[in-house]
């Protein structure tokens, strides 16, 4: 043990749990531990604003498989994280937010900059802390990346008054966590496991529907491993997108509302559909009640609470989908479903409508996902915005190795660039893609500043309708045309705005021009910017068909 102050145990007890980088914005209230940051090993990010801390701490947490750390001050630099931890909530991503606090003696008192941040954040996280007793801040360091590791993770917030950080104390760690009443359940029922590989057998056509509960838990490739054994097709959910490589035989693309006409045919003719990590929400499932009548429905989930509650399940099984899938793989054989297989096959091989042709002055986002697939590398991890952009990303990539991350549940735009910051510099050697709109852009255009400052090679994709297209093709959709607060003007210059951060920067508005386009992007190193002219008009799916909704753009 050492006598230090809490503002150094916290370092120490980050340095313990493998902490490499931190994502934060400094104040007062959380100065004493900004203090101890220069004399340590762990590298801090400054973002130019709280919310985007906590979206590149996402995107860090999905590329390491770590938690996220994220430091923040009091009063509105503790509320400005809300939002990102709601994201990160809804998500299931690991997050430990330490946030400063006014001095124990004025909290209550409504003194400068304080907030109960602990309340306000109580929706959107697992578990929160308001540390009073210096001599705890061992074991709730401790216990916070426990929580928010295990289980369904998720973000686990610790309030730290100032005059708390200051004190000096005997500190240690504790070896081992355990906290009454929390015992997140790991291995399946080994009657439920028989119960599944009894249904595998009496199937004819199953399905296995990949929720972000597999990316979660690691479990991409026992997954695909337990679809070969038994010769079942695999669906995915957005956020599953990327657990399964995109060309392998058994794989029949993304389901939901934006989803391919093959995956949602499997789901909707499936006798029997396995959901490994999956919520099954409203845009995976419209309806839900349906389908629970006409398909038999197993559903594994690390979280009891989402078992049942949008699609009753007559299999439920709770446990880490990793260890669940690694039982079934012991447990299952080889599923007589080949006819089933082959008609799933035969429906994503028919001839697609063709792509309408080129619009003068503009560019197809469809046909630039398709090339931009074809050159990307394996391992490329791209991270796609929300609106449109989203939809064109997720429906035109196929990652064969890499990694898609977005906003699932939450829908937060501006979350792109902050979150491929983060995954940047959890995984420096790989290639990093951010895809975004216009509108979303606006939202996190000062972390530009934050990607120059660190000197990442992070390519940046916009799609720029000057508008918010999402909203827009809901308006024209559903609300007789009558556009309103949708039209994005008065700027920038996105190439102008590129450069005052000294960033390369390409307008492209020709298709025959867009294999340089792409080429002057991705192969050179350093940020870059390529400014992609799309119609207005453009529509989320080709063909056309009416669906989006909410703030996106």
């Amino acid at each position: 043990m050492a006598n230090i102050t809490v503002a150094q145990a916290i370092i120490e007890a980050l340095k313990l749990q493998g902490t490499r980088v931190v994502f934060g914005y400094p104040g007062a209230a959380i100065c004493p531990v900004y203090d101890c940051l220069p004399a340590s090993p762990i590298h801090h990010v400054l973002v130019r604003q709280e919310q985007n801390a906590v979206h590149a701490a996402s995107g860090y947490a999905r590329i390491s498989g770590k938690a996220g750390v994220v430091l923040a001050t009091s009063g509105p630099g503790a509320t400005n994280l809300l939002t990102g931890l709601a994201t990160a909530y809804m998500d299931s991503i690991p997050l430990v937010a330490i946030t400063g606090q006014v001095s124990r003696d004025q909290i209550g008192r409504d003194v400068f900059q304080e907030a109960d941040i602990t309340g306000a954040a109580e929706p959107f996280t697992k578990y929160s802390y308001l540390c009073k007793q210096p001599q705890q801040i061992g074991r709730i360091l401790s216990e916070a990346f426990y929580i928010a590791s295990s289980g369904r993770p998720g973000p686990v917030l610790i309030d730290l008054p100032v005059d708390v950080q200051r004190e000096r104390i005997e500190f240690s760690c504790p070896d081992t966590v355990c906290i009454r009443g929390y015992k997140p359940t790991v291995m399946g029922n080994a009657l439920q496991i028989k119960r599944v590989a009894q249904a595998f057998s009496h199937s004819c056509r199953p399905l296995i529907c990949i929720g972000g509960g597999v990316l979660s838990a690691g479990a991409g490739a026992e997954t695909a491993r337990l679809a070969e054994q038994c010769g079942i097709p695999m669906v995915c959910t957005m956020m599953g997108l990327s657990a399964v490589p995109g060309i392998h035989p058994l794989y029949f693309g993304m389901l939901g509302a934006f989803g391919s006409e093959t995956a949602n045919f499997a789901v909707q003719s499936a006798d029997l559909l396995v959901i490994i990590g999956a919520r099954v929400g409203d845009r995976a499932l419209a309806t839900p009640s349906i389908l629970e009548k006409r398909s038999r429905v197993v559903h594994i989930d690390v979280d009891p609470a989402e078992i049942g509650k949008n699609l009753g399940a007559s299999i439920p099984i709770v446990g880490d989908a990793k260890a669940v899938v690694s039982q079934l793989l012991e447990s299952t054989g080889r599923v007589d479903c080949a006819g089933w297989v082959e008609e799933l096959s035969r429906r994503r091989q028919a001839p697609q409508p063709p792509l309408p042709p080129a619009r003068p002055g503009f560019i197809s986002p469809h046909r630039l996902m398709r090339r931009l697939s074809e050159r990307l590398r394996a391992d490329a991890v791209v991270t796609a915005d929300v609106g449109q952009n989203q939809i064109w990303a997720a429906r035109g990539l196929s990652l064969n190795g890499g990694r898609f991350l977005t906003s699932g549940g939450m829908g937060t735009m501006g979350y792109s660039l902050p979150a491929a910051i983060g995954a940047k510099l959890a995984s420096p050697a790989r290639q990093t893609v951010v895809i975004c709109g216009d509108g979303s852009l606006q939202m996190q255009q000062m972390e530009l500043s934050t990607l120059c400052q660190e000197g990442l090679d992070i390519k940046l994709i916009l799609l720029d309708n000057r508008s918010l297209g999402m909203v827009r093709e809901l308006q024209q959709t559903q609300y007789d045309g009558r556009l309103s607060a949708v039209r994005l003007q008065g700027g920038p210059d996105f190439l102008r705005l590129a450069a005052a951060y000294s960033l390369p920067g390409l307008r492209l508005e020709r298709e025959e021009e867009m294999e340089e386009a792409l080429c002057w992007l991705l192969d050179e190193k350093g940020p870059r910017l390529l400014c992609c002219a799309v119609d207005p008009q453009e529509r989320s799916l080709w063909p056309p068909a009416d669906g989006g909704a909410g703030k996106e753009g």
